[in-house]
């Protein structure tokens, strides 16, 4: 009886701190008291997995973020660099510059990303997605 109590104390300590690191608000004290702005996905995905694992701290997680807005990116900030701004790292003949996108993401978001590292996969679009950016196939 002892041990499955110890168990179960165990489990739920566990379980709570593991919510409590998914959790904007301790990750980004400084965050607290933005109105609006947009979510960071980092956030809305730790505490989309707090939803996944444990439902109830998971939502609590959410509701704590959002009031407090710890959810939102700093003012400024973005997540994602803007199509218009990537259309410079496209060359003439349809080809991604590695080079230039890599300078492109750094200015733009602030994270040097390693987009020479041999592990990268590399994919290309269709003429719908080019469409979508309103660039157009130059091959």
């Amino acid at each position: 009886m002892r041990i499955a109590s110890r168990l179960i104390g165990g489990a739920v300590a566990a379980a709570l701190l593991t919510q409590l690191t998914a959790c904007g608000s301790i990750l980004y004290p400084d965050r607290r008291g933005q109105i609006e702005g947009k979510i960071d996905p980092v956030v809305a995905g730790l505490d989309a997995i707090g939803i996944l694992f444990y439902v109830i701290p998971g939502l609590i997680a959410f509701a704590v973020d959002f009031a407090t807005g710890a959810i939102y990116l700093p003012e400024g900030k973005t997540a994602q660099v803007s199509p218009e701004a990537l259309r410079d790292a496209v060359t003439a003949d349809g080809k991604v510059d590695p080079v230039r996108l890599k300078s492109i993401i750094a200015r733009e978001t602030g994270h040097d990303l390693p987009l020479d590292n041999p592990q990268l996969l590399q994919r290309s679009g269709n003429l719908q997605q080019l469409a979508a950016y309103g660039l157009r196939p130059a091959a």
